[in-house]
């Protein structure tokens, strides 16, 4: 007779996350095989190191940039391509934040940026740096 048992696995997701309480295989029946699932409270949040102004700021930026309806939310996770933005808007929106906040973007840098929270970190950085 096999048999396997776990307990406590935990998988977290953007949205949510999923706790496996236990698993167990008693015999090679599949009737016999059990799967408990049961939703637990999000352990800990991703929370971007940038400035709470700074992600506001970047966030304006790419709505205007990209014409975004007054009602269409941008948050610190929005990434630039699920707002519509092609490869040109994204250089648009880059240029943008240079001249807002006063600072240069290298090209690798801003090839790196996928979403508000990096552009708002890279900012931050960039500028802490420019103040040094």
């Amino acid at each position: 007779m096999a048999s396997l048992a776990g307990s406590a696995l935990s998988f977290a997701m953007p949205v949510k996350a999923i706790n496996i309480k236990s698993v167990s295989f008693s015999g090679l029946r599949k009737d016999n095989v059990t799967f408990r699932l049961q939703p637990v409270p999000q352990r800990f949040a991703v929370c971007c190191p940038a400035k709470k102004e700074t992600v506001d700021q970047v966030c304006d930026i790419v709505k205007k940039q990209l014409a975004l309806a007054d009602g269409t939310e941008v948050s610190g996770s929005s990434k630039f391509q699920d707002l519509g933005a092609d490869s040109l808007d994204t250089v648009e929106i880059v240029m943008g934040l240079e001249e807002a906040f006063g600072i240069s973007v290298e090209e690798s840098s801003a090839q790196a940026i996928a979403t508000v929270e990096d552009a708002a970190n890279l900012i931050d950085d960039l500028v802490a740096a420019k103040s040094s």
